[in-house]
C-alpha cells in the first residue's frame, strides 16, 4: 500500500443524503487517529463507557451511527450527519446555523447534543454508551456533508474508474479507497499511522496546533460550525471549482482525483486530531463534575 501526502506545499444524512461520510475507511481512520492522540485518562474513560479495552476501542464503533440511522429506532438521526449549506458554489461558499440547520436537526446540533450527554454523569450507562458511539466529528469534515447543492452532490452523476456513480459517493468512498488501496480495518489503521506521523513530525506538524484554535467544550455549536465553515470552503475550491457542469458525467479518477487527494488527507487528519482533543475535554469535564 502506498500512502503519500501531496499538497501544494508538500473523524455526526437525511434520506436525501444516502452515502456515509468518508465511508467505513474514513470513519475508522479518523477514530484510529483520535486514539493515537487522546490522553491516557480519556482512553480509560472511553474504554469503560464502550466496555472495550482492545486497541480498536474507538475504531470498532466508528460507523455505528451510520448503521443506526438505517434502523427503525435510529431513523430520527438521519439529518444528524450533515448541514445543508444553502450557499452558491463555486461563486460563494458559507455555512450559517440559523439558515442551514433544518428543523429535524443537523450535524452541528448533534455534536452539541451528544457532547452534552457525555458530560452528564447523571445519565444512565446505556444513554452514555450510545452517545459515545455517535461520532459526528468525522462527518463534518467531509465537504459535501456541509453542502445542500444537489443533495450534497448525490444527484450529480459522475464516472470513477469507468463506473457510474455520484459526486458524493466518490468523496465518501471511491477516492479514499483508491488512495489507500483497500477499506479494511487494517487499512484504516495503517492510513491513520501515516497521518499521525505527518501530524507529529511531517507535513502537518507546523499547522496542527492551529486546528485546535477556538475549540471550546462549553460552546459546541460555535466550535463545530467553525469546522463546518472551514470544510465547506473546499466545495468552492476543490469539489466544484468549475461548478456542477465541470464534473457532471465526467471521468474523475484522473486530474480531479489528484487535486482532491491533499484535501482528503488534510480533512481526515484534522478530524481525527480534533476528535481526540474534543474527547479529552469531555473527559476533563466529567472528572471535574465528579
Amino acid at each position: 500500500m502506498k500512502l503519500t501526502l501531496t499538497t501544494p506545499s508538500l473523524l455526526l444524512l437525511s434520506s436525501a443524503h444516502q452515502a456515509l461520510a468518508w465511508g467505513t475507511l474514513g470513519h475508522e481512520t479518523v477514530a484510529f487517529i483520535a486514539q493515537n492522540f487522546v490522553a491516557a485518562d480519556t482512553k480509560v474513560f472511553l474504554s469503560s463507557i464502550l466496555q472495550d479495552t482492545s486497541t480498536e476501542y474507538l475504531a470498532k464503533v466508528a460507523t455505528w451511527a451510520d448503521s443506526f440511522r438505517y434502523t427503525k429506532a435510529g431513523k430520527f438521526s438521519e439529518p444528524f450527519h450533515f448541514i445543508d449549506a444553502e450557499d452558491n458554489p463555486p461563486d460563494s461558499c458559507s455555512v450559517t446555523y440559523s439558515r442551514d440547520c433544518g428543523k429535524s436537526g443537523c450535524v452541528v446540533g448533534a455534536i452539541q447534543n451528544y457532547t452534552t450527554q457525555l458530560l452528564d454523569s447523571s445519565l444512565d450507562k446505556g444513554t452514555i454508551n450510545m452517545a459515545a458511539k455517535k461520532q459526528f466529528v468525522g462527518d463534518i469534515h467531509q465537504p459535501l456533508h456541509d453542502e445542500a447543492l444537489d443533495r450534497g452532490g448525490n444527484s450529480i452523476a459522475v464516472l470513477f474508474g469507468g463506473v457510474a456513480t455520484n459526486l458524493h459517493h466518490i468523496w465518501d468512498t471511491n477516492m479514499p479507497e483508491k488512495l489507500v488501496g483497500g477499506y479494511t480495518l487494517a487499512d484504516a489503521e495503517r492510513w491513520a499511522a501515516t497521518l499521525t506521523t505527518e501530524i507529529n513530525t511531517g507535513a502537518f506538524k507546523d499547522q496542527a496546533a492551529s486546528w485546535l484554535e477556538g475549540i471550546d467544550i462549553t460552546d459546541p455549536v460555535t466550535t463545530s460550525l467553525g469546522w463546518a465553515s472551514q470544510t465547506n470552503q473546499f466545495v468552492c475550491t476543490t469539489v466544484l471549482p468549475n461548478g456542477k457542469e465541470g464534473v457532471e458525467n465526467q471521468e474523475l479518477s484522473g486530474s480531479y482525483y489528484e487535486a482532491a487527494v491533499p484535501v482528503i488527507q488534510l480533512q481526515i487528519a484534522r478530524a481525527g486530531y480534533r476528535l481526540a482533543k474534543w474527547l479529552d475535554l469531555i473527559t476533563v469535564g466529567v472528572r471535574t463534575e465528579l
